[in-house]
């Protein structure tokens, strides 16, 4: 199942377009994309024997997609987790040692943004961080191992991107602030359930600009910390809530790391992908 954000409103990906939740449940889901995790169990039986119906019982799509905006797939989270040095390649590149655990900040959920959504670069070095997203769908404390899958639901595409002036300034690093400028959390275009992947723990990932530099190319089974060990161990400490967000992580090829170094600039498009997710796409403006 992928589901979007467009315009504000839930729809549901079929074959051939998006199809207006509240409109095809008959107003039993509402429009509101955050609201589907205060009931995610009965939303996917409802939309899992939506999909599986005869198509010619079902509506045809109606959502709007020219022109329309897409928000995040998740608009407004109680809780945005993310993690750094979770990939042994960017660690290297870092000059630093593998970690023994997460190293967790937050990002705030006003720097959330969406697909085809344009961010206007503060003054300073805006680096890019292309990362796979976790979707919390169940109420999670104390996760083990082979229940934590069963608690996300689903993923989406992830930009970390991170002032890094303001994160480095002081005794000790800014990360949250530094990482939480308006737009500085782009996701989408889709909330992709875990079904829909062949390999969840296996996906290629990377982000390039639009004229066609490649930045990064990874794959998710190098990180440090799998999805898995993430949830498990921020569970032990935080009850995890659904509609929740966990950025997991970004591979080698950050513009701070280069020599000579590298960062965004008005006029940039940043095009981040990961397999069988999606392609996130956001322009960058001047301050």
């Amino acid at each position: 199942m992928r589901l979007a954000n467009i315009d504000g409103r839930t729809a549901l990906r079929l074959a051939d377009g998006y199809l207006d939740v509240e409109a095809a449940s008959d107003g039993r889901f509402g429009p509101d994309p955050q609201g589907l995790f205060a009931d995610w169990e009965a939303f996917t039986h409802w939309a899992g024997e939506y999909l599986r119906a005869d198509p010619a019982g079902r509506a045809a799509p109606t959502t709007p997609v020219a022109g329309a905006p897409f928000g995040p797939p998740v608009p407004r989270p109680a809780q945005v987790f993310a993690v750094g040095l979770n990939y042994r390649d960017h660690v290297a590149e870092s000059g630093l040692q593998i970690p023994t655990e997460p190293a967790v900040f937050t990002k705030f959920p006003s720097s959330l943004t969406g697909h085809e959504q344009a961010v206007t670069l503060p003054e300073g070095l805006v680096d890019w961080e292309a990362e796979l997203v976790l979707v919390i769908g169940r109420h999670c404390h104390r996760a083990t191992r082979e229940t934590a899958w069963s608690h996300v639901a689903g993923v989406t595409v992830g930009q970390d991107l991170s002032e890094r002036r303001l994160q480095l300034t002081g005794p000790a690093p800014q990360f949250s602030l530094a990482k939480s400028y308006p737009g500085f959390a782009p996701t989408g275009p889709e909330l992709v359930t875990v079904d829909e992947l062949a390999d969840p723990d296996d996906l290629e990932l990377g982000c390039m600009l639009e004229d066609g530099e490649v930045l990064q190319k990874s794959r998710t089974s190098n990180m440090i910390f799998d999805v898995r060990e993430l949830v498990v161990r921020l569970s032990a400490v935080c009850p995890l809530l659904p509609g929740d967000l966990v950025f997991t992580g970004t591979p080698a090829g950050v513009g701070g790391a280069r020599n000579p170094q590298k960062f965004l600039a008005p006029g940039d498009t940043l095009v981040t992908w990961i397999e069988g997710v999606g392609t996130l796409r956001n322009p960058m403006l001047a301050p």
